[in-house]
C-alpha cells in the first residue's frame, strides 16, 4: 500500500498537510467519501474550501476519481496506484446496511454498444446490497 507521501510525489504534486491527511482518509477507510465526509473528519484541521480545491486537484490530477451513488452526493475514491495505467470504468458496490461505497475494480463493466453518432464519456455501474461486513 502507498503512503500519502509517495502518492503525492507520484503525481509530481506539493506536499501540503491537508493533502497528506486527505490521502491518509481515504487509505485508513478504504472506501468511497463524500466533500461532508472529509470535512466532518478533518474540520479541526481544515476549512471546507481548502477541502473542496484540494478534491479537485486531486480529480484533476488522477489521484481519486468520481463515484456516482444514488445519494446524490459526489463521493470520491482513491485510484489504484499500484499500477501505471487505471482505469476508472470499474463497478460500484453500495451497501444498503452501512451506507459504505466501495470499488470493485477486479469486476468489469459489461461491454455498451451505443448507437450511430454517440460518443461515450464515462460509464458507471453501481450494484447496490449487503457487504461482507454487514453480510
Amino acid at each position: 500500500m502507498s503512503s500519502p507521501l509517495a502518492i503525492l510525489q507520484s503525481h509530481k504534486l506539493r506536499i501540503t498537510d491537508c493533502r497528506q491527511e486527505i490521502i491518509r482518509e481515504f487509505l485508513d477507510k478504504q472506501v468511497a467519501l463524500a466533500h461532508s465526509d472529509l470535512e466532518e473528519s478533518l474540520q479541526s484541521q481544515f476549512d471546507r474550501v481548502t477541502i473542496y480545491r484540494t478534491l479537485k486537484t486531486f480529480v484533476e490530477k488522477d489521484v481519486v476519481h468520481k463515484v456516482l451513488d444514488d445519494s446524490g452526493a459526489t463521493k470520491y475514491a482513491l485510484c489504484s496506484h499500484d499500477e501505471e495505467v487505471h482505469n476508472h470504468e470499474h463497478v460500484h458496490f453500495k451497501c444498503e446496511v452501512c451506507g459504505e461505497t466501495t470499488c470493485l475494480e477486479s469486476t468489469s463493466l459489461p461491454s455498451i454498444k451505443l448507437p450511430s453518432g454517440f460518443k461515450k464519456k464515462e460509464v458507471n455501474l453501481l450494484v447496490q446490497g449487503i457487504c461482507n461486513k454487514c453480510h
